[in-house]
């Protein structure tokens, strides 16, 4: 399984994502789930979910399109364009690999996350669907999730809005991460993670967090004991009240 998560805060864009694929219990392979295509005039930065046939194949096209100027990729005015063209590869890939597949039908559905900024136009967030079409992230939902999206949902929930400091955003996106992979064993370690700022046309920050890396440990335990702590300061029920009543009578 996987799970990636996506962020648009006025400050740019965050992107996070984990590395396990397991195509059996007993086969588990860390694989990058995050891809950067940067050009002078715009970045893109897709996060990807599914059947591995199918994103590598989508890549493979895409990395050929990026050493073409005229492809859609480059010479797109908009960045929905991008996003209904890697819809289009996206469908043609899967195409392909049911074809190859026949005999044995899979499941050869992937999802993908776009983000990034063209010049002359604002950051933009979609998640692309299967069939190829997509949605846009919004002021009021300012995230988009694919894969194991449940466990890592509640602190976007509550916390990340519009005017959510970049850096804030990004340590929301690190803590949804680590629930994910508590939660979830097909969710695992390292995780990715980069940083867009808004007119910066490039990827600002990347950081790979290892089990052990420093930043992710701090960031990991300081919110088990800082939700601990919430848990034991949160208000008593009346029957807690009423005993410490009597018994100090």
């Amino acid at each position: 399984m996987t799970y990636c998560v996506g962020i648009r805060v006025q400050q740019g864009l965050v992107f996070a994502a984990d590395t396990r694929t397991s195509a059996a219990f007993d086969d588990v392979r860390i694989h990058s789930k995050m891809h950067v295509f940067e050009f002078p005039d715009r970045v893109l930065v897709l996060l990807s979910s599914g059947n591995l046939a199918t994103t590598q194949t989508v890549l493979a096209r895409l990395a050929c399109d990026a050493e073409n100027e005229a492809s859609g990729l480059r010479s797109a005015k908009h960045l929905f364009e991008v996003a209904e063209h890697i819809g289009q590869t996206l469908v043609a890939a899967q195409q392909l690999v049911a074809n190859n597949n026949s005999p044995n039908p899979v499941n050869v559905e992937a999802t993908l996350v776009l983000g990034g900024q063209i010049r002359g136009e604002q950051p933009a967030l979609y998640l692309i669907y299967p069939l190829g079409n997509w949605i846009s992230a919004s002021p009021e939902t300012p995230y988009v999730q694919i894969g194991e999206s449940k466990y890592g949902k509640p602190i976007l929930d509550r916390i990340v809005r519009s005017a959510t400091t970049l850096e804030d955003a990004a340590r929301c996106a690190v803590v949804s991460l680590d629930s994910t992979a508590r939660s979830n064993l097909s969710v695992g370690l390292p995780f990715d993670l980069a940083i867009v700022r808004t007119g910066e046309l490039k990827i600002a920050q990347t950081l790979r967090l290892e089990a052990d890396t420093p930043l992710y440990v701090e960031i990991r335990d300081t919110w088990s004991r800082k939700l601990e702590h919430a848990v034991h300061s949160l208000p008593r029920f009346a029957w807690e009240t009423d005993a410490a009543k009597i018994k100090s009578a």
